[in-house]
């Protein structure tokens, strides 16, 4: 799978993110970031974000930007 790249997050962009809990599951969870939590410009585990929900987890797909 492809590192995503923190530039290519924008906000309100439709993602698919693994949730904490969902980490050894890798259930992904969908929808729209409202915020940027990673300050890196990559990570190893893709970029934390928050979702316009709440939920916070990592990104594993972008679907739109």
């Amino acid at each position: 799978m492809k590192e995503i790249k923190r530039t290519e997050i924008k906000i309100g962009a439709k993602v698919r993110i693994v949730l904490k809990k969902d980490q050894k599951t890798n259930r992904l969870t969908e929808g729209l970031v409202k915020e940027i939590l990673t300050k890196s410009p990559t990570h190893p585990h893709g970029i934390k974000v928050r979702l316009a929900d709440g939920q916070v987890g990592r990104i594993k797909e972008l679907l739109e930007s």
